[in-house]
């Protein structure tokens, strides 16, 4: 059988505004431009978030409006 290892090229990664939990035994995070709300709650403690930066690989969303309809929350 014959098996070989796939090489990935790295993905560019850039400074990324995020939202993070102020709660120091929860490690729970969400970028700025794919949350609903203009000040989030952290959807693993229900805690307060507070903006901050993190290092991470580009992704496009074209849809700025946070004041879409979420859905149903589980």
């Amino acid at each position: 059988m014959y098996s070989r290892k796939k090489i990935f090229e790295e993905l560019p990664q850039e400074e990324t505004a995020i939202w993070q939990c102020t709660n120091e035994h929860c490690n729970g995070w969400m970028r700025d431009n794919f949350a609903f709300e203009s000040v989030p709650t952290c959807v693993l403690c229900h805690s307060t978030m507070e903006s901050g930066t993190k290092m991470l690989p580009h992704l496009a969303n074209t849809n700025s409006s946070k004041s879409l309809k979420m859905g149903v929350r589980i």
